[in-house]
């Protein structure tokens, strides 16, 4: 052997034993860590934050996924009212501290306080030593299967809390006195009512005992930081991606290290939406699933969907627009945002697929041209399993877009059948980020495009009987090349699509 060769060798073995010497390092270290963590594992910010150490237990916590869009989630107050971060990032910079967490940190007793957004003017609320007794919330048990449950109300699937549904401790000693954690006007300023029917949140917080610690028992602690959900409209895409956002931005603001569990505050049953409630959380469980009185050691109360700038934006002029996150930290502008873009990578990246793709990856096997179909389908218990025609003559338009697809062209063009309701959510997901084009009649099902890569361009089909601006506005924040058609009624020339659509793939360079 040379010496050459021998100097290779004698560096290969010293860097397997250095190596072996890792590995036996790690596995010792994860296994002596592997402990259900008390109240000695809590460590104090320097603003005498409680957090729980993050551990690998029986409750996993999925990590954050590196995602190309994502800017950093700022608690400072310099986030100007309106502007596009106070609509679709931080803009909950009013804190107030109900139970102060540093009077926690010496007594071992609850914290609890409200991140307030003038803008979207909703509070993002989270505590430490939160009970929630399931026996006085009044619902169904939730997390069914449909077929089971056919015909019941909605009154039957949303809580109504019983005062000491929620319950945390305060400081005292044997002679505290039981009394309301906050009153109607801490109500009135951080969790407003608006023009929110029934505002759940509002009532769970109003529904908030303080008890002494003789009282405050628990029959199952939850030591991960949990997510607190009350969904209304569960079952429809459009309202179900504000529920996403606004637990994805609840998640952010309260500057959680890992993924947040999540637990259903509802009785609904369960349905498809549930897969990606799975993939961008750690786990999913139902208020009802747990059989008594069970504490969290962090919870984060997440504001009601109606209330995020993806509702809100339906009825006030939300004039942001979307740019790339490289810009927006080179040239910070308020009437710019990342944040769908942000959000959109994290559901992708949830379900395990790549987030630095770009457009010109999808032309390698063609552009892929996905339409968008409404089908029947049954949708919750009410639900008569037909939907509403939006387009009326849908299949002789999706035929000849097929045909105008097997015409000559300068690009291969592949049209994609999007049959949602027989897709599951993750052949969804690949489905959206896989098209150049995405054409449909307005439904909540192109509520997807916000998982769409920069590129795509959006063609919507609009019934004069559904001129709304959902989609136009998604693709607006995010940026997107967006095209619409306006029916008379609600039948569509063929021929005219075709030529948005031979329009459409000359600026893609076919």
């Amino acid at each position: 052997m040379n010496k050459k060769h021998s100097t290779l060798l004698k560096i290969l073995l010293a860097l397997f034993a250095l190596n072996s010497i890792s590995l036996y390092l790690y596995f010792s270290s994860s296994h002596h860590n592997h402990h259900h963590p008390s109240e000695n594992d809590r460590e104090t910010t320097a603003d005498s934050f409680p957090i729980i150490v993050p551990h690998r237990g029986r409750h996993f916590s999925k990590p954050w996924p590196i995602i190309p869009s994502y800017l950093p989630w700022s608690l400072t107050p310099s986030v100007a009212v309106r502007s596009c971060e106070a609509y679709f990032g931080n803009g909950f910079t009013k804190v107030t501290d109900v139970l102060p967490a540093k009077a926690a940190v010496r007594s071992g007793s609850s914290w609890f306080k409200c991140h307030y957004s003038a803008t979207l003017r909703s509070s993002i609320c989270e505590g430490g030593k939160i009970r929630m007794d399931p026996e006085k919330i009044k619902m169904s048990k939730g997390g069914e299967k449909l077929e089971d449950v056919i015909g019941r109300s909605e009154e039957e699937e949303l809580p109504e809390f019983e005062d000491g549904a929620f319950v945390v401790e305060g400081e005292g000693g044997a002679r505290f006195k039981r009394r309301k954690l906050v009153g109607e006007k801490f109500l009135d300023q951080f969790l407003p009512v608006g023009d929110v029917l029934r505002h759940t949140m509002r009532e769970l917080v109003g529904s908030t005992v303080v008890v002494g610690e003789d009282d405050f028992t628990c029959e199952e602690w939850v030591e991960e930081p949990t997510l607190l959900v009350t969904r209304f409209e569960y079952a429809n895409m459009f309202h179900t991606v504000t529920d996403w956002y606004s637990a994805y931005v609840s998640s952010r603001v309260t500057g959680l290290p890992n993924r947040p569990h999540l637990v259903f505050v509802d009785g609904h049953c369960e349905t498809q939406l549930e897969e990606t409630w799975n993939a961008l959380f750690s786990s999913l469980r139902y208020a009802k699933n747990f059989s008594g009185p069970v504490c969290f050691r962090h919870a984060i109360l997440s504001p009601l969907g109606y209330e995020t700038s993806l509702f809100k934006g339906l009825t006030e002029d939300i004039n942001c627009h979307g740019a790339s996150a490289h810009d927006l930290w080179q040239n910070p502008d308020d009437q710019k945002t990342a944040r769908l873009s942000e959000f959109g990578e994290m559901i992708r990246a949830a379900f395990g697929f790549p987030v630095n793709r770009h457009h010109d990856d999808k032309t390698v096997s063609g552009h892929n041209v996905l339409f968008v179909r409404r089908e029947d389908y049954l949708a919750h218990p009410r639900h008569k399993g037909k939907v509403e025609s939006r387009l009326s003559n849908e299949q002789e338009v999706f035929d000849s877009v097929q045909m105008w697809a097997s015409s000559p062209m300068k690009c291969k063009v592949n049209i994609v059948n999007g049959l949602f309701a027989h897709m599951s959510m993750k052949e969804q997901v690949r489905a959206i980020q896989d098209a150049s084009v995405i054409i449909g009649a307005h439904g909540a099902g192109l509520t997807h495009m916000v998982s769409a890569t920069p590129n795509t361009v959006i063609l919507e089909i609009i019934s004069s009987y559904f001129r709304r601006p959902h989609f136009q506005l998604i693709a607006q924040w995010k940026g997107l090349d967006y095209h619409a058609i306006h029916l008379e009624g609600s039948h569509a020339n063929p021929t005219v699509v075709i030529e948005r659509l031979n329009n459409i793939m000359s600026s893609l360079g076919c």
